[in-house]
């Protein structure tokens, strides 16, 4: 028997289980297994990750050996498709088996001890269980995390469980979403063959970022990429569907525009709306984590219930990880701490760059700095520059939209801000959604309708800024 023959019997027997006929990785790793090839060299042949070879192997071997109905294993796999030839061909049903219809009223069994033999061990040497190939140069250091339990969890059933291929993680600056991705990658690695973090920070057009990533999933230099972005974009789909990749892109809103509603891109950075609906439509085995202040919109366009596509919005912490950080910068004052992750609505970093104010000026007096918040606002230097930074973002409707917003003793509604801007409903629409997508806009029902609430701190920073 050849092992032509062979892979034609193995195509037949899965078929007619499975109604689909083996692809080419799962072809490979059997001819490779029947020549003889370490999984190391059929990775090499088929342009993909071990890890990948290793995982598609062990639930090919899983499969064939309920089929067969013995335990087949790498080494085992010739010996078995030949008995299985040998037996059918001396009894006659093999063309059955051909034609997809299964007539035998009873299962052949080889022997009560193959029947109830346990599925393939995962494989060994050829399956490696080392950590997979790291890229993590531009990641951020592991630092002090702040009990994101809730998330991770839900990070990674989205990941591992559900196969997410594209998730978002959004949120205001100082919420971590960088450190949350970053140690999101202690609890997955082993699921991945490599993992790539690729920051935005310095705006790479999209030609540079594709260029990298097929570089470091190939593990070479790449010299020939096509010219078109399109066919660009096509090579590394299917470097993705032959690897399990893990792909953070940290820093997303480095792509869009300043003084624009939120997710505007950058003149000649549109192309990168094509890259994250593609990852996000197309069939393959890897994932991308985007990390940013403001979203992709065409991360937004998916469904809620698309099972390719998630989005995690992360907010403050929960008020005893932001009382252990308080506790942690020695301020006093417990009773008033309540008052202040309020205030600051449990950022982490908000909350740390304030107790360094207070503990500076106050002595870490939480009271005494309380004290002055009905008449001005205190938030130090280092907090005001990030606020700036968010403020000189915002498109000039957005401004306007976050003054009349302010300008209402309560949270307003919007026939309420519609009257106190006097503008466009369009526009005011718009500029609402693009400050709720960026968090610097609250939204919640109250009295059965939508009301919007500046966030506490943004809210002080832009009063200041009227004074």
């Amino acid at each position: 028997m050849d092992i032509n023959e062979a892979l034609r019997v193995a195509d037949e027997l899965v078929l007619a289980k499975t109604g689909k006929h083996l692809d080419n990785l799962q072809q490979k790793i059997l001819r490779g297994s029947w020549q003889g090839k370490k999984y190391s060299q059929i990775a090499k042949e088929f342009k993909c990750g071990d890890r990948h070879v290793g995982n598609v192997a062990s639930k090919l071997w899983q499969m064939i050996s309920e089929i067969l109905e013995e335990n087949v294993t790498k080494s085992s796999f010739r010996s078995a498709i030949e008995r299985y030839q040998v037996y059918h061909s001396t009894f006659g049903d093999f063309n059955f088996v051909q034609s997809h219809l299964n007539v035998c009223t009873e299962p052949l069994h080889h022997s009560k001890a193959k029947q109830n033999s346990p599925p393939p061990p995962p494989a060994t040497e050829e399956n490696p269980q080392d950590k997979p190939r790291l890229n993590l140069r531009d990641a951020p250091a592991i630092a002090k995390f702040y009990r994101r339990t809730c998330e991770l969890t839900t990070l990674e059933n989205w990941i591992i469980q559900k196969q997410c291929r594209l998730v978002a993680i959004l949120g205001i600056s100082g919420t971590g979403k960088s450190a949350i991705a970053r140690h999101l990658i202690t609890q997955i690695q082993t699921q991945f063959d490599c993992i790539f973090w690729h920051s935005f920070r310095t705006s790479p057009p999209l030609e540079t970022t594709l260029k990298k990533l097929t570089e470091f999933i190939c593990d070479r230099p790449v010299t020939d990429l096509p010219d078109r972005i399109e066919a660009q974009l096509a090579i590394l789909l299917e470097y993705l569907r032959n690897s399990r990749c893990l792909i953070i892109c940290d820093d997303g809103q480095q792509l869009f525009q300043g003084e624009q509603l939120s997710g505007t891109y950058k003149t000649g950075y549109e192309n990168y709306g094509t890259f994250f609906k593609l990852l996000g439509e197309m069939d393959h085995n890897s994932c991308l984590i985007f990390t940013s202040s403001e979203p992709a919109l065409e991360i937004l366009t998916f469904p809620p219930d698309y099972q390719g596509v998630q989005v995690l919005y992360l907010t403050g912490v929960s008020e005893a990880a932001a009382r252990e950080i308080l506790q942690q910068n020695d301020l006093l004052d417990q009773d008033k701490w309540g008052e202040l992750i309020n205030l600051f609505q449990a950022n982490p970093l908000y909350l740390k760059l304030t107790a360094r104010t207070i503990n500076n000026l106050f002595a870490g007096r939480v009271a005494a700095y309380l004290s002055y918040q009905s008449e001005f606002s205190i938030l130090g230097d280092e907090l005001t520059l990030i606020l700036q930074q968010q403020y000189q973002r915002l498109s000039p409707t957005e401004k306007q939209v976050l003054n009349a917003s302010i300008a209402q003793a309560a949270p307003a509604n919007l026939p309420q801000l519609l009257k106190t801007y006097q503008g466009s409903p369009t526009d005011v629409f718009s500029a609402i959604q693009s400050l709720v997508r960026r968090g610097l806009i609250a939204q919640k029902i109250h009295n059965q309708e939508t009301v919007f609430q500046v966030i506490p701190a943004f809210q002080q920073y832009v009063k200041n800024l009227q004074h």
